[in-house]
């Protein structure tokens, strides 16, 4: 037994990610706080705190009348690592205090599952589960993302690469632009993160609509990777789309994870999908389609890297429904407390946090490919 929680442990708890740069996160929904410790991030690394901040603020709840209102500062505190505003080279810990609970929304779930949560799922395999806010299981703990996500964003932009994610689908209403026509700049102008404004006003008005309805819907947020270099990635299971997709399918919500051409590549043919390889006259390689989604054999080839990410509607809806409780009983569940009608707003800086740690990870995995990086 001690060989079996000794040498296993991380990979039980399922609370940490990353080779090299690696983040283990903690905390609840209503406990006393939620946080992250990092380990791998090079030492005198620029520790911008308005930066980190700007990006949890944009994560933050009670952002407009379409997400839930709980008001949280979502204040970070680094306990550890960063001296004198850089990177020390040691472990980061984060921590942002929780401040606005209210654990009696809950308790009238106490012992109700409430259908399509993670209430049955974390109760039958754990034989007890926190019920307050959803516990483990609430997209609480993506601050302690986010803030990581943060900090391994402050790296790469010194290495040229642009993480970009916005809106591109809430319910029925979908962005039909293709994103090299989007003016992305436009995507933290209004509520809804969506890059084209009369869209994301419908989207808004669709939103709050569902709202007053007790109900829910769901949405895709679409990222847009610039400046990324060849060669990120690892053979064979651990293929830069596969970690992509991995770091997204694990936040809360998410239903799918398509890159590239994604299942529309299936339509066509291979003489159509081919992404051509072209060289300029200053000898730069490029290829003229980007089906690949800016990545080849699990390997990042220069191209811009996109992707989109499909989330259901929040499970939580202010409707009565039909479950049962801890004793296998029939009852009717109630729905009460503070959530998003949609998490797609939200969503956008967790989904750029994920792609970050997923791609400062491999970069630093990739310096130790060649003799010559590492000499």
């Amino acid at each position: 037994m001690s060989s079996f929680f000794g040498g296993r442990q991380n990979s039980v708890m399922g609370s940490i990610y990353g080779k090299i740069f690696q983040i283990s996160t903690f905390g609840e929904s209503h406990g006393a706080a939620v946080g992250v410790v990092i380990q791998g991030c090079p030492a005198g690394i620029d520790f911008d705190m308005d930066f980190i901040q700007s990006e949890l603020d944009r994560r933050k709840p009670g952002q407009s009348r379409i997400t839930t209102q709980r008001k949280e500062a979502d204040s970070i505190e680094v306990l550890s690592g960063v001296f004198e505003s850089k990177t020390t080279g040691t472990p980061i810990a984060m921590l942002v205090w929780n401040g606005d609970q209210r654990s009696k929304d809950y308790s009238h779930i106490a012992d109700q599952f409430r259908p399509s949560h993670a209430d049955y799922t974390y109760f039958a395999k754990y034989g007890l589960r926190d019920y307050r806010g959803g516990g483990r299981s609430s997209a609480r703990e993506t601050v302690a993302r986010v803030a990581a996500g943060a900090l391994a964003k402050l790296v790469l932009n010194q290495l040229g690469v642009k993480i970009s994610a916005y809106v591109s689908q809430v319910g029925t209403l979908k962005l039909e632009t293709p994103v090299e026509q989007l003016d992305l700049s436009l995507t933290e102008s209004n509520a809804v993160r969506c890059p084209d404004p009369v869209l994301a006003e419908k989207m808004f008005t669709y939103i709050d609509e569902i709202r007053k309805e007790g109900d829910s819907v769901g949405g895709v947020v679409s990222a847009y990777i610039t400046g990324c270099p060849v060669g990120l990635g690892e053979p064979v299971f651990d293929k830069l789309h596969a970690e992509l997709g991995k770091a997204m399918l694990s936040i809360n919500a998410v239903k799918g994870f398509e890159y590239g051409s994604g299942f529309d590549g299936v339509e066509l043919r291979g003489s159509q999908h081919n992404d051509i390889i072209v060289k300029d006259d200053l000898g730069k390689v490029s290829t003229v389609t980007n089906h690949s989604g800016g990545i080849q054999g699990g390997i990042s080839n220069g191209e811009p890297i996109y992707f989109r990410v499909g989330f259901k509607p929040v499970a939580t809806i202010m409707q009565d429904q039909a479950s049962l409780n801890n004793a296998g009983e029939k009852i009717v569940v109630s729905g009460k407390g503070r959530h998003d009608p949609c998490v797609v707003p939200r969503a956008v800086p967790i989904v750029e946090a994920m792609s970050a740690i997923v791609l400062l990870d491999f970069y630093l995995r990739n310096r130790l490919t060649k003799l010559s990086d590492i000499l």
